[in-house]
């Protein structure tokens, strides 16, 4: 029995950022969001790129394990875009872009998930997550260190450990899923989920159309505070033709670029190619961005081509030892250099002969002024993204030594010990010693509690020198 999807997609600015910076895709075998960010270095574009090369795979034919090969290359091509745009504009680099991914061939889904965007399915009235985020919050769930109750007001829950940005190391998550009549899927980017519970969000799942559906999570968010963009797509799978029908919806960052139309690619070329006249006439009327991926046609001259390809293989060889040690130079990670830290440029590795990393910059945070946990990240080394990265782990490492430096730090004599007592000799006009009249207001202020102000620390501060 072949499925159908009835689907909808909205994308709302918030109401704190000026300009949209995520994108997302719906159509009759695709669900697609990217969630841009860089600010001043273009995340709009950066997520509208990535839809714009990932939508391609909206087409009937992608079935089965072949999924998981159709989806993997699209993430690489759309990697391979990013890296473009980089290097035609050196003032994006630092952009980059979440994407998660679900194609469908009537009897399956494919995910492919890069980054903090979400995947959920709801089925018989539960609510799955179907991604696994890659954020720095999740990895400390995934080892047992805070609850997920923890990591929803967690000050480092916007930390993303990986993410498309024109690098090559840039591999999402494949999976493939089972689905049935009845499943309603939802992609959202992080504006929802962190602001907006997985119970709220499971109630506004349960009934409605995926119309109404998107409508009432983008306003749970809204109402929530979230200071973010936010966009979901909701689609139903159903065994009847789809009420939303098979037009391609397109909105976000994407839609307001306006790079190329909503409808998939392999429309637009048929189209063109029988409008063509003869003598490659078609060929003039293809997508750009399918030129550059397709396969092109054997060209004349090929003594010259396998002359350049030598030419490219001795350069790779000459040159590609240079080309590495300058990508390692694009590399930040904070660590430590004698009692502070340091925010290092380069890779954490030793090669004979050659130093991969240098001090960037110095801070002026004493590494003995963090709690213990803190303390041996740094020491660790802690990597990150690019500088910006960089200097936010710094930030929320100097608020974390800010606030333990507030925190009163209890004296462990103050407990009065059974040989002090006052002596029945003692005479009443002498007036009781201060730290005898002190242990009774003490206990609440012990080691390990929970500061009166409700905040929570994961080491409550403990082992900061």
């Amino acid at each position: 029995m072949t499925l159908s999807l009835d689907y909808a997609a909205l994308s709302d600015v918030g109401r704190v950022r000026r300009n949209n910076e995520d994108s997302a895709y719906a159509g009759p075998h695709l669900l697609l969001l990217a969630d841009g960010m860089g600010g001043a270095a273009a995340g709009e574009v950066a997520s509208s790129a990535a839809v714009q090369v990932i939508r391609r795979l909206d087409k009937p034919g992608i079935a089965g394990p072949d999924m998981m090969e159709a989806l993997a290359g699209a993430v690489h091509r759309a990697n391979e875009r990013l890296s473009e745009l980089v290097e035609e504009d050196p003032e994006r680099e630092g952009m980059g872009s979440t994407v998660t991914a679900l194609l469908f061939d009537g009897q399956q889904l494919g995910l492919a998930h890069l980054g903090d965007s979400r995947a959920y399915r709801m089925r018989d009235g539960l609510l799955y997550q179907l991604s696994h985020d890659h954020t720095f919050v999740q990895s400390l769930v995934d080892e047992g260190r805070i609850s997920k109750e923890e990591a929803f007001t967690h000050p480092h829950r916007n930390l993303i450990l990986r993410v498309l940005d024109g690098r090559p190391d840039s591999d999402p998550d494949l999976e493939m899923l089972d689905v049935q009549a009845g499943d309603r899927l939802m992609l959202c980017s992080d504006g929802l989920p962190d602001y907006v519970s997985e119970q709220v969000i499971a109630t506004s799942m349960a009934e409605g159309t995926p119309d109404s559906v998107v409508v009432d999570l983008i306003t749970h968010a809204l109402e929530a505070g979230s200071n973010d963009n936010v966009t979901c797509v909701v689609a139903d799978v159903v065994e009847t033709e789809p009420s939303s029908g098979t037009q391609p919806q397109l909105v976000g960052a994407a839609a307001e670029l306006a790079q190329g139309g909503t409808g998939p690619a392999t429309t637009t070329m048929r189209a063109q190619g029988e409008g063509g006249g003869g003598g490659g006439g078609g060929a003039r009327g293809l997508d750009p961005e399918e030129l550059r991926y397709a396969p092109q046609p054997p060209k004349r001259f090929l003594w010259l081509r396998r002359l350049a390809v030598v030419v490219v293989i001795l350069g790779l060889i000459g040159g590609g030892g240079w080309f590495a040690y300058s990508w390692t130079q694009k590399q930040y990670y904070v660590g430590t250099d004698g009692d502070y830290v340091v925010i290092f440029k380069g890779v954490d590795e030793v090669v004979p002969g050659l130093n991969l990393s240098s001090v960037y910059e110095k801070q002026t945070l004493l590494v003995d002024k963090l709690p213990t946990y803190s303390r041996e990240q740094v020491e660790g080394t802690i990597q990150a993204d690019n500088l910006a990265a960089a200097k936010q782990i710094v930030t929320e490492l100097q608020r974390t030594a800010d606030e333990c430096a507030t925190k009163p730090t209890p004296k462990p004599s103050t407990t009065p010990k059974p040989t002090t007592s006052v002596k029945p000799s003692t005479p009443v006009t002498t007036p009781p010693k201060p730290p005898a009249t002190t242990p009774v207001s003490t206990p609440a202020t012990t080691p390990g509690s929970t500061p009166s102000n409700g905040t929570v620390n994961p080491d409550d501060c403990d082992g900061v020198r």
